[in-house]
């Protein structure tokens, strides 16, 4: 019977070898990270049915109302003209916190987006917000 033993040597160079390698499996990860939201990527706008969004009057003209729980933000950039986008920054996925002098503002990295069409007036982001189907019932903003 043959016997292993477990030198100082071995201990320490494993000890190394962790020490070393899984920080730097950890940095070769995705930087997909999703900061700031529940899980929702662009594509994932949260409409899906449920109820009302928000009643029209609680959404200022020449601004908007962030609809958190559902990852939507609706804005009405001119009186009776409404718009639901999705909450999701394009550029890395954090949630917009924010509607402010005619913008939909990130947090994250500075992005802003127009209340009109969604598209982006100030980077990093170069897309627009994703634009989500609704329609106005009883003086409510419903998903279609």
């Amino acid at each position: 019977m043959s016997e292993s033993r477990i030198t100082r040597r071995k201990v320490v160079t494993g000890t190394a070898v962790s020490a070393v390698g899984v920080p730097l499996l950890a940095a070769c990860g995705s930087d997909d990270s999703d900061t700031g939201t529940d899980g929702g990527s662009s594509g994932d706008s949260g409409s899906g049915g449920g109820g009302p969004l928000v009643a029209t009057s609680e959404v200022p003209v020449g601004g908007g109302v962030i609809i958190a729980d559902r990852k939507l933000v609706a804005t009405q950039p001119t009186e009776g003209t409404f718009k639901v986008f999705s909450a999701v920054c394009p550029h890395q996925g954090c949630a917009v916190t924010k509607v402010t002098d005619g913008t939909i503002d990130c947090p994250c990295h500075g992005s802003r987006f127009s209340i009109e069409d969604g598209s982006a007036t100030q980077g990093p982001a170069e897309d627009p917000l994703d634009e989500v189907a609704f329609e106005v019932a009883d003086g409510e903003i419903v998903p279609s």
